[in-house]
């Protein structure tokens, strides 16, 4: 079993939620979301917003807080083979109740079908909000180009 070793990011103004599916090895190793430096989440919600890409995990905190985005994952621990969600078993979701009474949260997003799956699975039940499924940002998904991310992503701005 792999355990989920970073903390959600969120404060009282956090206004969206932001949900990928389980971090990858390099994030992991990073001990934040999104550490690969092909993953293009944080070239995609800088250009959404209009700010420069975030470098380092300060920058990165301080983007997701100005924009009143809380981030983390559907999955607090699996058996899971290097990076790859296909091989995701045995899931454990995260509690995302924390979040949910810390922030008056207006809309959820997952990041990729492998974070819907396991939000519709495990939470979409507790929470009772829908989440909006945007494509992924993983460079696995090579279908989209880094511009039709940011227009599909463009809806977390509401």
């Amino acid at each position: 079993m792999v355990i989920h070793n970073i903390p959600p990011v969120y404060d009282k103004n956090s206004e969206i939620l932001i949900l990928g599916s389980f971090p990858s090895v390099k994030s992991r190793e990073a001990k934040f979301f999104y550490g690969h430096k092909q993953n293009r989440f944080w070239k995609v919600t800088a250009a959404v917003f209009g700010c420069n890409v975030p470098e380092t995990i300060d920058e990165k905190k301080r983007f997701l807080l100005d924009n009143h985005i809380a981030l983390w994952d559907v999955i607090a621990q699996c058996e899971i083979t290097g990076s790859s969600d296909l091989s995701i078993k045995n899931a454990v979701a995260n509690d995302l109740s924390v979040i949910l009474a810390a922030a008056e949260i207006k809309k959820i997003f997952v990041n990729g079908k492998t974070a819907e799956k396991y939000y519709n699975k495990y939470l979409l039940g507790k929470t009772k909000i829908n989440a909006v499924c945007l494509p992924s940002t993983s460079p696995a998904n090579a279908a989209y180009s880094l511009d039709k991310l940011v227009e599909e992503w463009k809806k977390i701005r509401y």
